[in-house]
Protein backbone atom coordinates (compact mmCIF):
# COMPACT_ATOMS: atom_id res chain seq x y z
CA UNK A 1 0.00 0.00 0.00
CA UNK A 2 1.28 3.02 -0.46
CA UNK A 3 1.58 6.30 1.76
CA UNK A 4 -1.20 8.43 0.38
CA UNK A 5 -3.41 5.17 0.98
CA UNK A 6 -2.45 4.60 4.25
CA UNK A 7 -2.91 8.46 4.87
CA UNK A 8 -6.32 8.13 3.61
CA UNK A 9 -7.39 5.15 5.73
CA UNK A 10 -5.72 6.19 8.78
CA UNK A 11 -8.95 8.23 10.50
CA UNK A 12 -6.80 8.94 13.34
CA UNK A 13 -4.94 11.34 12.00
CA UNK A 14 -7.77 13.37 10.50
CA UNK A 15 -8.45 16.87 12.47
CA UNK A 16 -12.04 17.15 14.35
CA UNK A 17 -10.70 20.00 16.28
CA UNK A 18 -8.28 23.06 15.12
CA UNK A 19 -8.00 26.12 17.05
CA UNK A 20 -5.14 28.22 15.29
CA UNK A 21 -3.73 31.06 17.25
CA UNK A 22 -6.83 31.27 19.08
CA UNK A 23 -7.59 34.44 21.26
CA UNK A 24 -10.32 35.80 22.80
CA UNK A 25 -10.76 38.69 25.05
CA UNK A 26 -13.69 40.15 27.13
CA UNK A 27 -13.64 43.61 28.30
CA UNK A 28 -15.56 44.10 32.21
CA UNK A 29 -15.73 47.69 32.86
CA UNK A 30 -12.27 49.37 32.24
CA UNK A 31 -10.47 46.33 32.52
CA UNK A 32 -9.72 43.56 29.68
CA UNK A 33 -9.78 39.86 30.38
CA UNK A 34 -7.62 37.68 27.97
CA UNK A 35 -9.83 34.40 28.68
CA UNK A 36 -7.33 32.85 26.19
CA UNK A 37 -4.07 33.82 24.79
CA UNK A 38 -3.74 32.36 21.05
CA UNK A 39 -4.46 28.39 21.68
CA UNK A 40 -3.57 26.01 18.78
CA UNK A 41 -5.10 22.44 19.34
CA UNK A 42 -5.06 19.71 17.32
CA UNK A 43 -7.93 16.84 18.75
CA UNK A 44 -7.86 14.07 16.11
CA UNK A 45 -11.03 11.61 15.70
CA UNK A 46 -11.43 9.10 17.92
CA UNK A 47 -9.29 10.88 20.70
CA UNK A 48 -11.01 10.75 24.28
CA UNK A 49 -9.61 13.89 25.71
CA UNK A 50 -10.29 15.78 28.91
CA UNK A 51 -9.61 19.49 29.30
CA UNK A 52 -8.47 20.69 32.98
CA UNK A 53 -7.57 23.66 34.67
CA UNK A 54 -8.87 26.02 37.92
CA UNK A 55 -11.33 28.57 37.45
CA UNK A 56 -10.51 31.01 35.09
CA UNK A 57 -8.20 29.44 32.79
CA UNK A 58 -9.92 29.62 29.82
CA UNK A 59 -12.04 25.95 29.61
CA UNK A 60 -15.30 27.04 28.96
CA UNK A 61 -14.34 30.37 26.91
CA UNK A 62 -12.56 27.18 24.69
CA UNK A 63 -15.50 24.86 24.78
CA UNK A 64 -18.40 27.94 23.85
CA UNK A 65 -15.97 28.48 20.68
CA UNK A 66 -15.15 25.28 19.32
CA UNK A 67 -18.89 24.94 19.55
CA UNK A 68 -19.31 27.91 17.99
CA UNK A 69 -21.28 29.51 20.69
CA UNK A 70 -19.23 32.63 20.95
CA UNK A 71 -16.50 34.32 18.24
CA UNK A 72 -13.19 34.77 18.79
CA UNK A 73 -11.16 37.82 19.03
CA UNK A 74 -8.63 36.39 16.47
CA UNK A 75 -7.82 33.34 15.41
CA UNK A 76 -9.87 30.24 13.90
CA UNK A 77 -11.53 27.32 14.76
CA UNK A 78 -12.24 24.43 12.74
CA UNK A 79 -14.66 21.45 13.05
CA UNK A 80 -15.02 18.32 11.00
CA UNK A 81 -12.47 20.69 8.77
CA UNK A 82 -15.01 23.09 8.54
CA UNK A 83 -13.79 26.57 9.37
CA UNK A 84 -16.58 28.33 11.51
CA UNK A 85 -15.37 31.89 10.69
CA UNK A 86 -17.61 34.04 8.30
CA UNK A 87 -20.73 31.90 8.89
CA UNK A 88 -24.15 32.86 9.54
CA UNK A 89 -26.00 32.03 12.82
CA UNK A 90 -28.58 29.52 10.64
CA UNK A 91 -25.28 28.04 9.39
CA UNK A 92 -23.81 27.56 12.46
CA UNK A 93 -26.87 25.89 14.10
CA UNK A 94 -26.63 23.20 11.69
CA UNK A 95 -23.15 22.50 11.72
CA UNK A 96 -23.88 21.87 15.44
CA UNK A 97 -27.03 20.38 14.94
CA UNK A 98 -24.84 18.14 12.57
CA UNK A 99 -21.30 17.16 13.82
CA UNK A 100 -21.58 18.74 17.56
CA UNK A 101 -23.02 17.04 20.65
CA UNK A 102 -23.01 18.42 23.79
CA UNK A 103 -22.98 16.66 27.34
CA UNK A 104 -24.07 19.25 30.01
CA UNK A 105 -23.49 19.44 33.60
CA UNK A 106 -27.28 19.96 34.33
CA UNK A 107 -28.32 17.81 31.84
CA UNK A 108 -30.62 19.93 29.85
CA UNK A 109 -33.63 17.84 28.66
CA UNK A 110 -36.89 18.92 27.62
CA UNK A 111 -38.95 17.91 31.00
CA UNK A 112 -42.45 17.28 29.05
CA UNK A 113 -40.46 14.49 26.73
CA UNK A 114 -39.65 11.17 27.47
CA UNK A 115 -35.89 9.37 27.41
CA UNK A 116 -37.24 8.23 23.89
CA UNK A 117 -38.43 11.79 22.89
CA UNK A 118 -35.46 13.83 23.97
CA UNK A 119 -32.66 11.61 22.43
CA UNK A 120 -34.99 11.66 19.14
CA UNK A 121 -35.29 15.36 19.30
CA UNK A 122 -32.56 16.31 17.29
CA UNK A 123 -33.12 13.84 14.44
CA UNK A 124 -36.54 15.24 13.87
CA UNK A 125 -34.83 18.86 13.60
CA UNK A 126 -32.81 17.14 11.10
CA UNK A 127 -35.98 15.88 9.31
CA UNK A 128 -34.39 12.43 9.78
CA UNK A 129 -36.89 9.44 7.97
CA UNK A 130 -39.25 7.93 10.68
CA UNK A 131 -37.85 4.33 10.80
CA UNK A 132 -33.87 5.84 10.54
CA UNK A 133 -34.88 7.76 13.68
CA UNK A 134 -36.88 4.48 15.28
CA UNK A 135 -33.01 2.79 15.05
CA UNK A 136 -30.81 5.06 16.10
CA UNK A 137 -32.84 6.06 18.57
CA UNK A 138 -33.53 2.39 20.00
CA UNK A 139 -29.98 1.66 19.48
CA UNK A 140 -28.67 4.43 21.60
CA UNK A 141 -30.79 3.83 24.53
CA UNK A 142 -29.87 0.76 24.92
CA UNK A 143 -26.49 1.00 24.34
CA UNK A 144 -26.60 3.47 27.15
CA UNK A 145 -28.78 0.89 29.43
CA UNK A 146 -31.83 2.52 29.50
CA UNK A 147 -34.48 0.46 26.89
CA UNK A 148 -36.50 -0.44 29.53
CA UNK A 149 -36.55 3.35 30.44
CA UNK A 150 -37.34 4.67 27.19
CA UNK A 151 -40.75 5.59 27.97
CA UNK A 152 -39.77 7.65 31.12
CA UNK A 153 -39.61 11.37 31.68
CA UNK A 154 -36.78 12.96 33.28
CA UNK A 155 -38.63 13.88 36.65
CA UNK A 156 -38.92 10.08 36.98
CA UNK A 157 -34.85 9.27 36.59
CA UNK A 158 -32.22 9.38 38.99
CA UNK A 159 -29.24 12.32 38.26
CA UNK A 160 -27.06 9.44 36.47
CA UNK A 161 -30.34 8.14 34.07
CA UNK A 162 -31.24 11.57 33.02
CA UNK A 163 -26.98 11.84 32.23
CA UNK A 164 -27.22 8.79 30.43
CA UNK A 165 -30.49 10.34 28.39
CA UNK A 166 -28.34 13.04 27.64
CA UNK A 167 -25.13 11.00 26.42
CA UNK A 168 -27.71 9.25 23.95
CA UNK A 169 -29.16 12.25 22.66
CA UNK A 170 -25.47 13.50 22.34
CA UNK A 171 -24.46 10.71 20.00
CA UNK A 172 -27.82 10.05 17.73
CA UNK A 173 -26.59 12.21 15.08
CA UNK A 174 -23.19 10.48 15.30
CA UNK A 175 -21.60 13.73 15.70
CA UNK A 176 -17.92 14.84 14.48
CA UNK A 177 -16.93 15.27 18.32
CA UNK A 178 -19.10 15.32 21.64
CA UNK A 179 -18.78 18.61 23.75
CA UNK A 180 -19.04 17.31 27.78
CA UNK A 181 -18.64 20.34 29.72
CA UNK A 182 -18.53 18.80 33.86
CA UNK A 183 -20.53 15.73 32.86
CA UNK A 184 -19.83 14.54 36.30
CA UNK A 185 -20.22 17.45 38.38
CA UNK A 186 -23.71 16.49 39.78
CA UNK A 187 -23.25 12.96 39.89
CA UNK A 188 -22.10 10.71 42.83
CA UNK A 189 -18.75 9.33 42.64
CA UNK A 190 -19.89 5.94 41.49
CA UNK A 191 -22.22 6.76 39.03
CA UNK A 192 -19.55 9.39 37.82
CA UNK A 193 -17.08 6.66 37.19
CA UNK A 194 -20.15 4.50 35.71
CA UNK A 195 -20.99 7.39 33.09
CA UNK A 196 -17.08 7.89 32.53
CA UNK A 197 -16.88 3.95 31.99
CA UNK A 198 -20.14 3.96 29.59
CA UNK A 199 -18.28 7.23 27.27
CA UNK A 200 -15.21 5.16 27.31
CA UNK A 201 -16.98 2.26 25.81
CA UNK A 202 -19.08 4.04 23.36
CA UNK A 203 -15.24 5.89 21.92
CA UNK A 204 -13.76 2.47 21.67
CA UNK A 205 -16.73 1.14 19.85
CA UNK A 206 -18.10 4.24 17.74
CA UNK A 207 -15.35 5.74 17.54
CA UNK A 208 -16.88 9.15 18.52
CA UNK A 209 -14.51 12.23 19.55
CA UNK A 210 -15.04 13.23 23.05
CA UNK A 211 -13.82 15.91 24.41
CA UNK A 212 -14.45 17.00 28.36
CA UNK A 213 -14.18 20.17 30.37
CA UNK A 214 -14.10 19.15 33.32
CA UNK A 215 -12.16 19.77 37.21
CA UNK A 216 -12.73 16.44 38.47
CA UNK A 217 -9.53 13.87 39.32
CA UNK A 218 -11.34 10.78 38.32
CA UNK A 219 -12.40 12.43 34.60
CA UNK A 220 -8.36 13.57 34.05
CA UNK A 221 -7.54 9.61 35.09
CA UNK A 222 -10.01 8.10 32.61
CA UNK A 223 -9.34 10.35 30.10
CA UNK A 224 -6.22 8.82 27.29
CA UNK A 225 -5.34 12.11 26.78
CA UNK A 226 -5.14 15.32 29.53
CA UNK A 227 -4.50 19.46 28.55
CA UNK A 228 -4.19 21.67 31.36
CA UNK A 229 -4.74 25.24 30.49
CA UNK A 230 -3.51 27.84 32.96
CA UNK A 231 -4.26 31.75 32.32
CA UNK A 232 -5.45 31.10 28.69
CA UNK A 233 -2.81 29.07 27.43
CA UNK A 234 -2.07 25.36 27.15
CA UNK A 235 -0.34 24.66 30.27
CA UNK A 236 0.61 20.72 29.25
CA UNK A 237 -0.93 18.62 27.04
CA UNK A 238 0.32 14.87 27.52
CA UNK A 239 -1.11 11.29 26.44
CA UNK A 240 -1.57 9.13 29.65
CA UNK A 241 -1.69 5.23 29.46
CA UNK A 242 -4.92 2.94 29.85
Amino acid sequence: MNEAAKTQLDTSTIPVVETRNLVRTFQAGELEVHALRGVDLVINRGEFVAIAGPSGSGKTTLFNLIGGLDDPTSGEVLVDQVKLAGMSRKDLSMLRLEKVGFVFQAYNLIPVLTAYENVEYPLLLRRIAPDERRRRVTRMLDAVGLSEMMHRRPSRMSGGQQQRVAVARALVTQPAVVLADEPTANLDSETGKALMELMRTLNQEEQTTFLFSTHDPMVMEESRRLIRLKDGNIDSDELQEG
